[in-house]
């Protein structure tokens, strides 16, 4: 535990003086259970060692209350629970001290007493070992003393003390060999033992954790030659010889230009060292760099030696990234490369001049309309000198629109000039920006060249819209427009006095809003706040908060730099300063430029930061008051920040899971809806959803889902919707009675986004059929096909997916067609959603399984609407109406004549046996092994070519010593059991025979799925019937696994191995006899 934690574990970063906490990550998940393993059982095996009391204790802030702990031995003091042994004179073998109305602190002083914790903290084990190693960052030296604490390099600790035990039994050997007694240094000997032996224990679980973090590690994503050539082409695009203006003098891959098929372009005997490439940089600042590109990352290495031959001897760490390398070893390259507003390269002449004809251009388009809106006052002022102000004022406007120089230097727009050159007033045509622009936007060298974002792209696309009308402007745009001049020309009263003016006006309004950017207001707001005048900081922030509820002014927010600025707000001790900040931070990250620059800029940890406030249980206070609507207004920026999987990251790392964690205990809902919308919107992410779990989150989201509030109960569904993918999660809601909640939102018809979340959970919850139960109790079917009619596709998806899972379960698919749902379901087969279609098709294909369903189905012309999803070029909707289909063949009264109606079925699905997908195939395979019961529509699928198809399945998928995955055996077994069914016309075995599909066959024996062992002897036995492919199988070592199958407790596979055995024997003896005769 000492090397490992040090090492392989991952923490957060450390804040406000406390050390950082344990992510919630699959490496540190495993590396908690694999402790949680050791202590539990650990008295009983060793049980002198467990009770070898620790040199310090280990205390940590516990969840567990002495009601839960039930280990004998204990007695209650006051509110404390104690052990009855006492580990010395002041300390107790185990504590459970009270420290406040809500929490304990525990605390224990041996193996033997950590195990009873362990055991009383029942499915909270995770948590307890995560506090106790939180508080305790060197446990092995709480344990064992100082001497045994963690160090970097060579620890000899073990070794100084065997030494030193050896030395002190030599001289008790030499005392007792004189006749001097002493038990207490005989005593003090066997003490040390058991700790020797406590401490190579120890060792062990070190060196365990050690290669499990390993393991864990080495199978995520490693580089590869396409990254390496990604990113060496996007520096390569910013170098040149400038210095102003070029982060690099040159990089470019170093040696042989020759690639290879994989892409690597090192030697083949580097290669199997993992090398990819070697790369040689010149930096403006320090000498060439030679970086190797390794799967496992990026190195400094010697490069070339005198005589041009490679010494590949790696310098220091790996690097995930070039440009992080590149930092590290050259501040100049750093400083380039992190600095937004360098200049590019050098455009030629004609690219310059297209560049001022659209800026000119552009401008003019942009003040259409209040040009237009200038001509009118013109008409009805007279005076010359009103004239000559307001040509003034409409060139300010003019310049002041003009776009963003930093985002002209990005080059975020090119724009291309129309045909027709002869006419003056021809317009410029925006364009988007393909990936291969011509510059590069010069961004922080984490986020520079793979941002990953799952947001959607809606409002980055969104344009302008003005007004193309001739009416008057309200007279609030012009006092508006009044103000903004008294902000800019005014001493400071007059600013804070225009400030509240301008908050008299109603903010909401449009016109208003665009009042204030179009005259430069929002310049003037924005600096306003690098002013050291609180109450200035204050009216400017509220002003934009309320305008940055419109999309442009967000956008123009984002533009101006005034994100930059409120993230370093955020660090003001002025309290009302930070909400202020947060809550328009909030407004403003509703696109994925802006959350970037709020991770960029730090954003991210100084937000999480926001959310460490006061218990919220404690009696309340004006100044506790206060740190709760910091935390609040903090998890609202968040849950803006949230929707890029970046942030999400960057959100983990910073600590942010404990904090919502413990915000959604809150009891004021303003505070949990940006929390519950956090989590809900992080629970995308595994990580997120392992640590909702194992933090508790699941019994306080059902608490919240019976709120009174609809919004707070649509985003805890949400949450559960997402989290319920694990088993573990679905479990506990229905354990936390979160099943009846859920079912009774499915009332509230009018709210669809709530009905849409409450569905979704439903569904996911619906896979474990121990809920299954508890829904059919609370007549949830009934409620769930009511839904069937009249709701947006949305609902209807996870309505569907509800009904599917129910449907698992026979009792349920007569609830269905009771209440009218086969119906519903049948005409929602010609929809054109791709989600809703895997749904309904899995729905109908449950409910087929049912005779009297079927009938319906049948009726309704169900089946040739799944024979026509065959057709959708989705591979999901393929696979998902191919299962459904063979139920539906299954139960049919006459299924061959209903197949043969279908006019070109057979041919098309016969067809997807070409198909990539292996979940198409083997739904296929299993629709075929249907089809092919009926012996006229086996003779049409051989005519179209059914037998050479599958004999080529049989190759591709053949297992040659390699582990099956579940997908394989799934496709294993149904193109057995269609190989089966085909060899009953004409002469398909021997055609398989001739198409080699017998010895690859043989091969799926080695499965470890019995149902591909049925299958497959099924076929066998059919194969066997010609002589050619008995001798096939036997060459391929087929009798041996079939005579172990033949004492199987499954009596079809008894009875398939034996036949093929029998048919082997027989033309064994038949042979034997030929020869003998």
């Amino acid at each position: 535990m000492g090397q490992a934690f040090t090492r392989a574990a991952q923490w957060t970063s450390a804040k406000d003086g406390t050390g950082g906490k344990l992510e919630f990550t699959k490496i540190n998940e495993e590396l908690l259970n694999r402790i949680v393993q050791f202590i539990d059982g650990y008295s009983s095996k060793f049980p002198s060692e467990s009770k070898l009391v620790f040199k310090k204790p280990l205390k940590w802030q516990s969840s567990l209350k002495p009601s839960q702990f039930s280990a004998a031995g204990c007695s209650e003091r006051g509110d404390d629970l104690v052990s009855d042994e006492m580990a010395d004179k002041e300390n107790h073998l185990f504590s459970l001290i009270k420290v406040n109305a809500s929490s304990y602190e525990c605390q224990v002083m041996s193996l033997e007493w950590a195990e009873k914790v362990s055991q009383s903290a029942g499915d909270k084990k995770l948590h307890e070992i995560r506090a106790c190693l939180e508080a305790n960052r060197d446990p092995v030296a709480n344990l064992l003393g100082d001497r045994f604490a963690t160090v970097e390099g060579e620890d000899n600790s073990i070794y100084r003390f065997t030494e030193e035990i050896t030395k002190e039994i030599e001289q008790l050997s030499k005392q007792s060999s004189e006749g001097e007694g002493n038990e207490d240094r005989s005593a003090e000997i066997e003490e040390k033992k058991a700790t020797l032996k406590l401490k190579l224990q120890l060792s062990k679980l070190d060196q365990d954790l050690m290669n499990t973090s390993i393991s864990l590690i080495s199978k995520e994503v490693r580089l590869n030659p396409s990254t390496v050539d990604g990113e060496v082409k996007n520096l390569r695009d910013l170098s040149g010889p400038s210095e102003e203006t070029c982060v690099l003098k040159s990089i470019d891959f170093y040696g042989p230009t020759f690639v290879f098929e994989n892409g690597c372009r090192a030697p083949t005997h580097r290669q199997l060292h993992g090398d990819i490439a070697y790369i040689e940089a010149q930096p403006f600042d320090t000498g060439v760099l030679y970086i190797m590109a390794n799967t496992s990352g990026y190195y400094v290495f010697k490069g070339p030696d005198g005589l041009g031959e490679m010494q590949y001897d790696r310098e220091g760490e790996p690097c995930r990234e070039l440009v992080l390398l590149l930092k590290q070893k050259s501040p100049k390259f750093a400083e380039m490369i992190d600095n937004q507003d360098f200049s590019l390269k050098v455009q030629d002449e004609k690219e310059k001049f297209m560049d001022h004809r659209h800026e000119d251009t552009m401008d003019d388009e942009v003040d259409q309309a209040t040009q237009r809106t200038d001509m009118q006052r013109r008409k009805k002022e007279a005076d010359e000198q009103d004239k000559e102000k307001q040509t003034k004022q409409k060139t300010q406007r003019k310049k002041r629109l003009e776009p963003s120089l930093k985002w002209k230097a990005l080059g975020m727009e090119e724009y291309k000039i129309d045909e027709g050159r002869g006419d003056p007033n021809r317009r410029l045509k925006k364009k988007k920006t393909t990936p291969r622009m011509k510059t590069k936007t010069p961004i922080d060298a984490e986020d520079s060249f793979s941002e990953s974002s799952t947001e959607s792209e809606e409002e980055e696309e969104a344009v302008e819209r003005r007004s193309e009308t001739n009416a008057d402007l309200p007279s609030e745009y012009w006092q508006i427009q009044k103000l903004v001049k008294y902000l800019k020309g005014g001493n400071q009263t007059a600013t804070i006095i225009a400030l509240c003016a301008m908050r008299d006006f109603n903010l909401a309004q449009e016109t208003c809003q665009l009042a204030i950017r179009d005259v430069g207001g929002l310049e003037v707001l924005i600096n306003l706040l690098d002013t050291e005048d609180i109450k200035c900081k204050i009216g400017s922030l509220k002003i934009l908060k309320e305008i940055s509820r419109n999309t442009q002014i967000r956008r123009a927010i984002a533009d101006l730099g005034g994100l930059q600025t409120m993230v370093k707000i955020l660090r003001d001790p002025d309290k009302d300063l930070k909400c202020l900040a947060a809550e328009t931070i909030a407004n403003v990250a509703k696109f994925r430029r802006a959350r970037r620059t709020v991770r960029q800029h730090g954003g991210i940890k100084k937000l999480v930061g926001l959310l460490d406030c006061a218990s919220l249980t404690s009696h309340m206070t004006p100044e506790i008051e206060k740190d709760i609507e910091v935390a609040r207004c903090g998890a609202l920026a968040l849950w803006s920040c949230s929707k890029s999987k970046k942030n999400k990251e960057a959100m983990r790392k910073a600590g942010a899971i404990p904090l919502l964690a413990k915000l959604l205990k809150s009891v004021h809902e303003d505070m949990l809806i940006p929390v519950v919308g956090t989590l809900q919107e992080c629970a995308s992410e595994p990580s997120y959803r392992l640590a909702i779990r194992t933090e508790g989150m699941i019994e306080d989201l059902v608490k919240n889902i019976k709120s009174e509030t609809d919004e707070l109960q649509m985003h805890c569904a949400s949450a559960i919707f997402k989290c319920a993918e694990e088993k573990e999660t679905r479990d506990l809601v229905r354990e936390y009675g979160g099943l009846d909640p859920l079912v009774s939102l499915l009332q509230k018809t009018e709210n669809k986004e709530l009905l849409a979340a409450a569905t979704g959970a439903i569904w996911k919850c619906a896979i474990s059929p121990e809920n299954v139960q508890r829904f059919q109790e609370l007549k949830a079917i009934e409620m769930l096909v009511a839904l069937l009619n009249d709701q947006p596709e949305e609902v209807l998806v996870n309505v569907v997916g509800a009904l599917g899972e129910l449907a698992k379960d026979p009792p349920n698919r007569l609830s269905i067609r009771k209440s009218g749902g086969i119906p519903s379901l049948v005409n929602l087969l010609t929809g054109t959603n791709q989600a809703l279609l895997v749904n309904v098709t899995k729905a109908v294909g449950q409910c087929a399984e049912e005779q009297d369903n079927m009938g319906i189905i049948e009726k309704l012309d169900g089946v040739r609407l799944l024979w026509s999803l065959l057709k959708n070029q989705n591979t999901e909707v393929q696979a998902s109406a191919a299962w459904a289909i063979c139920p539906c063949i299954e139960k049919a009264k006459d299924a061959g004549e209903m197949v043969r109606s279908f006019v070109g079925g057979l041919e098309l699905i016969v067809s997807l046996l070409k198909s990539h997908d292996k979940e198409v195939l083997a739904s296929v395979c299993a629709a075929i092994a249907n089809i092919a019961k009926d012996e006229e529509n086996l003779a049409v699928i051989t005519d179209h070519g059914v037998v050479p198809m599958l004999a080529k399945l049989t190759n591709t998928y053949s297992m040659r010593g390699k582990k099956a995955q579940p997908t394989d055996d799934k496709l294993r077994r149904t193109l057995a059991e269609a190989i089966a069914r085909c060899c009953n016309w004409g002469n398909n075995r021997i055609a398989f025979g001739r198409e080699k599909a017998v010895a690859p066959l043989v091969r799926y024996l080695k499965s470890q799925d019995e149902n591909v062992h049925r299958s497959t002897a099924r076929a066998l036995f059919q194969l066997s019937k010609t002589p050619e492919n008995c001798i096939t199988m036997h060459e391929a070592g087929v009798v041996q696994p079939l005579m172990v199958m033949v004492g199987s407790s499954d009596e079809d596979l008894q009875e398939s191995a034996a036949g093929c055995i029998g048919n082997i024997r027989r033309l064994a003896l038949a042979n034997e006899k030929a020869r003998c005769s």
